[in-house]
């Protein structure tokens, strides 16, 4: 019987031995004998106990590499303070474990290098714009490199870009001033508007005062306008503190009106003559 037990548990051993669970999400690296063999997937795998060996096992999930603020001098000699988010994931484990020693320190210093580059081929003011583009860019040369070492760059994230204090102030002022700038416009298109406005009412005025003052009643019209301007004159005689209050009668300024009313009607008949005559 000891034989007998000795072989199940030698059995169980190996079973145990060469048994191994990769979770959801990750991969792992066989070695045999010390060479490269195979590669096990999510699940339930098998080794050869003391031949195979699991070298490595990582995440093929999405990771996040967060890029600490680097001092970077764009195209038009402005230092700036930049930090960003890389986000990136294993494609080829072999190749992220074989083809280089240190895989994230390499997207680190590669990503810091290449945002410092591309951001020297900007000015400030094209850095803050097109930061889609620039992304975009850095994304697409990082993953030249980075295929080769068996990971993807997906999207780089530029965070936060830090002005020196002196550019940050200049900057607060010269927006200040096209504030400012715009106000001015916005005002003075409105008093040019108001002015229109008053000019075409006043117009309209003239004109329905001229043809009333053509008419019949153009007597009773003039007493009326000449009380109507007497009542706005007194009403702000009161409103002031020194104002004395004067009262005239209105019928004997209509004399002046009256001759007015004379001379448009020998003009009015100069000028009907003289379509007869045409005619």
């Amino acid at each position: 019987m000891e034989p007998i037990i000795f072989i199940v548990l030698v059995l169980i051993g190996y079973a145990l031995g060469s048994a191994k669970l990769i979770n959801q999400g990750n991969e792992a690296l066989v070695e045999r004998l010390g060479r490269y063999h195979r590669k096990l997937k999510p699940g339930l795998n098998f080794i050869v106990p003391l031949v195979d060996q699991v070298v490595m096992e990582d995440t093929t999930r999405e990771q996040i590499l967060d890029i600490k603020p680097q001092n970077v001098i764009t195209k038009d000699n402005i230092y700036l303070e930049v930090d960003g988010v890389v986000y990136w994931r294993i494609r080829d484990i072999e190749k992220s474990f074989y083809a280089i020693e240190d895989l994230q320190g390499a997207l680190i210093n590669l990503t810091t290098t290449t945002l410092r580059e591309i951001i020297a081929q900007n000015t400030l003011e094209q850095t803050n714009v097109s930061r889609a583009e620039m992304h975009q860019a850095i994304s697409e040369q990082l993953n030249h490199i980075t295929t080769d070492w068996g990971a993807e760059i997906i999207r780089l994230d530029i965070q936060n870009i830090t002005l020196p204090e002196s550019v940050r102030k200049s900057r607060e002022e010269e927006q200040a001033a096209e504030i400012k700038k715009r106000a001015l416009i916005t005002e003075a298109e409105g008093e040019k508007e108001a002015a229109i406005k008053k000019a075409e009412g006043t117009m309209a005025s003239v004109e329905i005062i001229s043809q009333a003052l053509r008419s019949n009643h153009s007597r009773d019209i003039l007493r009326y306008l000449v009380a109507q301007d007497y009542v706005d004159a007194s009403q702000k005689l009161g409103e002031s503190n020194n104002a004395k209050i004067v009262f005239v009668d209105p019928s004997n300024s209509t004399e002046m009106f009256q001759e007015l009313i004379a001379e448009s009607a020998i003009t009015e008949g100069h000028s009907k003559k003289s379509e007869n005559g045409n005619a």
